[in-house]
């Protein structure tokens, strides 16, 4: 579904991802991790095609972002780590107007699988964080796209809403849908991907499945990472 080649991104003199290569296949969900400013929202813009890499391949269904971006993003669903909604419209408006982009005939089902049909009526800037959450959610599904890129999707919830979320990208893992998130809460990525991808300073430094045992995602992170053994 994804097949990034030795892609590379700079900025001016800074070399923000190097030489990445991975594949994320069909049903997989991918814990992409890396500490602050390693990359991850990058590589993501990457592969959507928002940035163009200084080097290197990306394919997403065997298409280049950057040559076709249109049919790209029609495949991707995606909730960048600050959620971009329009606070003066009411959900139903909003997700009204994200399906007419779509061209997507209705909006119930994304609605009820998110769990947001009781705050339709209601403004976005009356929601609290995990409902804000979940109608970027409902607006990243909306025309079924097979793969999703969520970055930091639970990032400032409450365990509740943290759970909640959770429950729904591995409901969408059954789907056979491709799911590749960035996390900086190591047990929701060990209770929730299988495979991961870690990346430090830019490069790739773990792409494989993930550690079995309570705790070895966190092992695995700092051993590469933070450099403990």
């Amino acid at each position: 579904m994804i097949v990034m080649n030795s892609v590379t991104k700079k900025f001016g003199y800074t070399e923000a991802v190097s030489a990445i290569t991975f594949t994320a296949n069909r049903g997989e969900v991918i814990g992409f991790l890396g500490p602050n400013g390693a990359g991850k929202t990058t590589t993501m813009r990457i592969i959507l095609g928002y940035l163009s890499p200084t080097g290197g391949s990306v394919k997403v269904n065997g298409i280049d972002p950057m040559v076709d971006r249109i049919t790209v993003l029609k495949q991707i669903g995606y909730l960048p780590e600050n959620n971009p909604l329009f606070p003066d419209m009411k959900v139903r408006e909003y997700l009204q107007f994200i399906a007419e982009v779509k061209k997507v005939h209705e909006f119930s089902d994304v609605a009820k699988e998110v769990g947001v049909t009781d705050v339709l009526e209601k403004k976005v800037e009356e929601l609290s964080r995990g409902y804000r959450q979940r109608v970027g959610l409902a607006a990243a599904l909306l025309g079924d796209p097979p793969i999703l890129i969520l970055d930091q999707p639970t990032s400032g919830l409450d365990p509740i809403e943290q759970e909640k979320i959770r429950e729904l990208i591995l409901s969408l893992a059954k789907k056979k849908k491709t799911v590749l998130f960035s996390s900086h809460i190591l047990p929701e990525v060990e209770a929730v991907a299988s495979k991961l991808i870690i990346i430090d300073q830019g490069k790739l430094v773990y792409n494989g499945d993930k550690p079995t045992g309570r705790g070895a995602v966190e092992k695995l992170f700092k051993k590469l990472v933070i450099k403990i053994a």
